[in-house]
């Protein structure tokens, strides 16, 4: 099956190289909705989402009340980060040690005394709908007096289970709210699954890199990993894959990230994933998709995930809230397919049901107007904060330094030129104050040694970037010492 190019994709194509190429001036009126339905015979939506696409990418400035004017976009940031190789013998050896290298790493930068924190994953509060949120929670309480001195619903609140399948519906996902379970963040979710579909010993398929916070559920398992190599720009190699399934006996899941990957920010094209979809499918082998970034995509457009080609149960999809509305919440939800029951008994065993109050906020923060409002201000203030730490990193590091360019999301992975031990930089950024997310907490291989996981949630300013010069500067120095 081949999956067509989306109308808005390719119309943004073409207006993008037409203002590259000059041929619409910077500083012009862009056409207007009504103008690109007439000329493209196309729908008001389908207009809409061009425009948005434009200006996420910096090519369109909307002025209120005048229209979209053509801008000069923001400089390429040099993205060729090297890719794998997808020929890699692979291991599924257990691992040694990652957990308790991970969890060294962590305590570290928690009990050093830490000026800048460029390791985190997540948005300075001011960013983050506060007000909205306390709003909401103020109203709540007050028409709902005997909330928290009442027991929480199972499977969690009605009402937000109801929002989240409609919302579902944007990533091609048509699913019933009674067969969503809420839990405490997508973390939860994810050592729900596995948990659902995997026994003590079993191997599960990963990417390299991937969340460490996955590598420590898989060690607490005691389950075995399989480092499948996974590419800057689309995701995890299919062959690779493919050869592992057909190799090695028995693989117990596939562990995705397709959308805004965590840490490469990579996102799957539509054909690769419904190829993925159909490669597990076709060995019986459970396919666990976490979908924790999705909605900070540049583009406003929900991407389609792996579950939307699901036609037997055989996906597992994890999902967040808290990434994008507020940490504090602690809320994600799973829709767990043919290990649906299953799902709902581990959850009632593991942590019972979520607190209802966080439940009934997020839900009401979702069904309002604000929300839109609010995910696209997001999107537009992190794409600004990506451009700016990417170019400050390219000032300011070593000569060779590479900086993937993805479609959204909290952070940039960062390939340093090979002679620079990121676990080095780490404890010499550390004494500084600096605390930074080396590249080998998201492996168990040596691969990444020399990459970094910079965090971009957080308003540029000159402390930050005294921060990533200094690193800069020591990175020059390490590469000088060897």
């Amino acid at each position: 099956m081949t999956i067509s190019t989306p109308l808005y994709q390719k119309l943004a194509s073409d207006y993008r190289l037409a203002i590259e190429r000059g041929l619409l001036a910077v500083g012009s009126r862009f056409p207007s909705i009504r103008t690109l339905q007439a000329r493209h015979d196309m729908s008001p939506s389908t207009a809409i989402q061009v425009c948005r696409r434009l200006e996420s990418e910096g090519y369109l400035e909307a002025r209120a009340r005048s229209g979209n004017f053509v801008r000069k976009p923001k400089p390429k940031i040099n993205s060729a980060l090297t890719e794998p190789k997808a020929n890699t013998p692979l291991d599924p050896a257990q691992f040694v040690g990652i957990n308790s290298q991970i969890t060294e790493l962590i305590a570290k930068g928690r009990q050093a005394p830490v000026s800048v924190n460029l390791s985190r994953a997540d948005c300075a509060p001011a960013l983050y709908p506060g007000k909205e949120l306390q709003g909401i929670m103020a109203r709540v309480v007050r028409t709902k007096p005997n909330i928290l001195i009442s027991m929480p619903p199972n499977s969690g609140n009605s009402e937000l289970r109801e929002n989240l399948s409609k919302r579902a519906i944007a990533n091609g996902i048509v699913i019933e709210p009674e067969n969503i379970v809420v839990t405490q963040g997508c973390i939860e979710a994810l050592n729900l699954a596995l948990r659902a579909v995997t026994q003590s010993g079993g191997i599960v398929a990963i990417e390299s890199p991937t969340y460490y916070g996955l590598l420590q559920i898989l060690e607490s398992l005691g389950l075995k990993a399989l480092e499948i190599p996974t590419s800057p720009r689309t995701g995890i190699s299919l062959e690779a894959l493919e050869q592992a399934l057909k190799s090695i006996e028995p693989i117990s899941a596939v562990v995705v990230i397709p959308n805004l990957q965590n840490p490469l920010g990579s996102s799957m094209p539509e054909e690769n994933k419904f190829k993925l979809v159909e490669l597990c499918e076709k060995f019986n082998v459970p396919l666990i998709e976490d979908d924790t970034y999705s909605m900070l995509e540049n583009y406003g457009v929900a991407p389609r995930a792996l579950k939307s080609w699901d036609k037997s149960g055989n996906v597992i999809h994890c999902a967040s809230l808290h990434k994008v509305i507020a940490p504090g919440l602690r809320l994600g939800w799973i829709t767990a397919g043919k290990w649906h029951k299953r799902v709902e008994m581990l959850k009632y065993v593991q942590s019972q049901n979520n607190e209802d109050l966080p439940q009934q906020v997020a839900s009401k923060f979702i069904e309002s107007s604000d929300f839109e409002r609010y995910l696209k201000r997001l999107r537009q203030t992190l794409s600004n904060q990506r451009a700016e730490v990417a170019a400050c990193i390219l000032n300011h590091f070593p000569e060779g330094t590479k900086v993937n360019e993805p479609n959204g999301g909290l952070f940039l992975w960062v390939e340093l030129p090979n002679s620079i031990d990121s676990r080095e930089l780490f404890e010499a950024c550390l004494a500084e104050k600096i605390l930074i997310a080396p590249g080998t907490m998201f492996a168990n291989s040596n691969h990444f040694k020399n990459f970094l996981r910079m965090n971009c949630g957080w308003p540029f300013n000159p402390e930050i970037e005294r921060a990533i010069k200094r690193i800069g500067d020591i990175c020059k120095q390490m590469e000088l010492a060897n």
